[in-house]
């Protein structure tokens, strides 16, 4: 078990409450609330259950909200999820995680959000994307390059452009939500879209359906991988993952009932756009416009605080003699790991160029939700082997609180198993083949 870490490359801490919690958000509301009810709604063809999908993901997200804090505060330095699998489980766990986080993870959710703003952006612009993929794939390329360039420029920077985007989606999501239950009795809206008669639902599928919802979910704690730039972090890390988790939580129930009482489950299970045939129903042709700039808004702040966080693993891996040490730069003039960035921005173009958006969705839950449910087990492990870490926060409910969020992964990757056992096995190979690079270039 190592020691307490000690960075040797120190970035500066500027982040604050509001603008954490602002990266939380943005990092969480991307493209899942816009593109994932549709499959949702075809698996689970029952409209209390396909509401009730959305609310065991939200509560099994909470709980890893409340687990992830403790360990945030306990150990609020760069890196993140690295950093409490390599503080929990040793060395290999933590390299691991980085080294799906370099050859899967990061790089399949910066081009799946790219590629949800190229599509959006280029409707918005009156153009339809299906007919020319590849300016779409090009436009999301640049897009991740942009991003890119700005979190280099400076943290401050890119906190600004997500904090102020969570703004504009979140408030976007509301009036959708109010509109939709004022106006649209007008547009045929019903009640009886809650409780009406559904198709019978395949116990098996639930499990697929729920990792299409913890795609929407999806970083709720990844503030974690900026820690080391948080302003009093045993504070203000908490405070900020679990406020922003339930207001995550909030804004998605409400939306999807919105979804749900405008259009049956049925139609919802057909429109992958059902943001924009929600609107439409509502105010015709300029309710689309409205939801393209606001899909086109919400996954560039998503895109950007993905790679505002994730460059920080690569970061500290490296400052933990676990990565090339050239990666654990810090730029002389704007103090931000500048190579560390440029390598998240080079990969997520290639994966751009090379996947699908289902690819990339798919790829990217299955190959990190694992390593989550490891780092939240290790919260038992923690407790024992080093009590006298500072706990400024205490999970509440331990230890069941952890063991919910715990079962619940190995739900997911048992229902994977099952359902998709090709994809699931190639991706879990991908992964372990992590350990022979580790054993021959970084055991120490």
């Amino acid at each position: 078990m190592s020691a307490e870490p000690r960075p040797t490359n120190v970035l500066p801490r500027r982040l604050r409450f509001w603008g954490s919690v602002g990266i939380v958000v943005g990092l969480t509301i991307g493209s899942g609330i816009f593109r994932t009810p549709a499959s949702i709604a075809a698996r689970v063809p029952d409209p209390t259950l396909m509401l009730g999908v959305w609310i065991a993901g939200g509560l099994i997200s909470l709980c890893g909200a409340l687990s992830v804090a403790e360990l945030a505060a306990s150990l609020p330095y760069t890196g993140g999820w690295y950093v409490f699998l390599r503080e929990g489980w040793g060395r290999l766990a933590g390299f691991l995680f980085g080294w799906s986080e370099l050859v899967l993870i990061r790089a399949s959710a910066t081009a799946a959000i790219s590629k949800v703003f190229s599509e959006y952006l280029l409707r918005s612009l009156g153009y339809d994307p299906a007919s020319i993929g590849t300016v779409t794939d090009l436009v999301a390329a640049g897009a991740v390059l942009v991003a890119g360039v700005i979190n280099i420029r400076g943290v401050h920077i890119g906190a600004a452009v997500v904090g102020a985007s969570s703004i504009a989606k979140f408030a976007a999501l509301a009036f959708l939500v109010l509109a939709s239950f004022a106006l649209g009795g007008g547009a045929g809206a019903s009640g009886a879209n809650f409780t009406a008669a559904s198709a019978p639902v395949d116990a098996g599928v639930l499990g697929l359906a729920l990792i299409s919802v913890l795609w929407a979910y999806d970083g709720f704690a990844d503030l974690s991988f900026a820690a080391g730039e948080v302003a009093d972090p045993q504070r203000t890390l908490p405070r900020a993952i679990v406020v922003g988790t339930l207001a995550i939580i909030a804004i998605y129930l409400a939306v999807n009932a919105a979804y749900l009482y405008v259009s049956p489950v049925d139609t919802i299970a057909t429109s992958p756009l059902i943001a924009a045939d929600t609107m439409q129903a509502v105010f015709g042709q300029v309710g689309v416009a409205f939801v393209s700039v606001v899909v086109t808004i919400s996954t560039f702040g998503a895109l950007m605080a993905v790679m505002l966080s994730a460059p920080r693993v690569f970061f500290a891996m490296a400052d933990d003699k676990l990565f090339f040490p050239v990666v654990a730069r810090v730029h002389p003039r704007y103090h931000t790991p500048y190579i560390a960035i440029a390598l998240a921005t080079a990969l997520g173009v290639l994966f751009v160029l090379t996947r699908t958006f289902e690819q990339l969705a798919d790829t990217f839950v299955l190959s990190i939700w694992p390593f989550y449910g490891l780092a939240i087990a290790g919260l038992y492990r923690l407790r024992r082997t080093r009590p006298e870490l500072p706990r400024p926060y205490k999970v509440p409910g331990y230890p069941f609180v952890p063991a919910v969020f715990v079962a619940a992964v190995m739900y997911l990757v048992g229902s994977a198993l099952i359902a998709d056992p090709l994809w699931t096995g190639v991706t879990f190979a991908i992964v372990l083949a992590g350990v022979p690079v580790y054993y021959g270039a970084f055991r120490q």
